[in-house]
């Protein structure tokens, strides 16, 4: 009789387990959503709120440095300041070999505030849709690096949006390759819009 007691109790404890586990699996796959992990912010620009982060290759930092002595010039050239966040949103964005999750957006901080969430939406629906997580870093994946980037001739024209309008607003067109010939397919051509936010110019469309 007590060996019965006995058998009845481990079997009791191994559905238990059994359970927890299917239980965890569940909370995983289907609740669970995998964040992806903050990067340490190795420079700024904090009169206009750029930061770059540590894990941007070294040839969005060297952007980054372009940049970061445009704005701190003495007299801020603006054609040359929409040119240069036009090429470091077209090469963040577009290149995807270094984004940990299709949650991991590149070029964010170039996007006007009022659209951003509309922006990431829609990225993370198409163009983000089939990254795979690399939380890990065990991701097999091949995805595309943006290369040879060319900002085509500025203009300025007026732009509306909602109540907001700008009559000196920045219309940008933009070219670009990919490091792989299996990329050659991909989108390589767009049209970027800018507006004045205080002494930011902001990406508001993307065409």
């Amino acid at each position: 009789m007590r060996l019965k007691k006995k058998v009845k109790r481990f079997l009791w404890f191994l559905l238990l387990i059994i359970l927890a586990g299917g239980g965890f699996y569940v909370y995983k796959t289907y609740f669970h959503k995998e964040e992806v992990k903050e990067a340490k912010v190795v420079n700024k620009i904090d009169k206009y709120g750029y930061n770059l982060k540590e894990n941007k290759p070294e040839e969005y930092k060297k952007m980054f440095e372009e940049l970061k002595e445009i704005l701190e010039a003495d007299e801020v050239d603006e054609e040359a300041y929409v040119k240069k966040i036009s090429e470091m949103f077209v090469y963040d964005f577009y290149s995807l070999d270094y984004k940990s999750a299709k949650t991991d957006i590149g070029g964010v901080d170039f996007v006007y505030s009022e659209v951003l969430p509309n922006f990431l939406e829609n990225a993370e629906d198409t163009y983000y849709k089939y990254v795979e997580s690399n939380i890990y870093n065990n991701r097999k994946q091949t995805l595309p690096r943006v290369t040879n980037i060319e900002v085509g001739e500025v203009t300025q024209e007026g732009y509306e949006y909602l109540k907001e309008s700008d009559s000196e607003a920045y219309k940008v067109p933009v070219t670009w390759e990919y490091t792989d010939d299996d990329f050659d397919k991909y989108q390589k051509e767009a049209t970027l819009y800018f507006i004045h936010d205080d002494i930011k110019l902001s990406l508001v469309e993307l065409q």
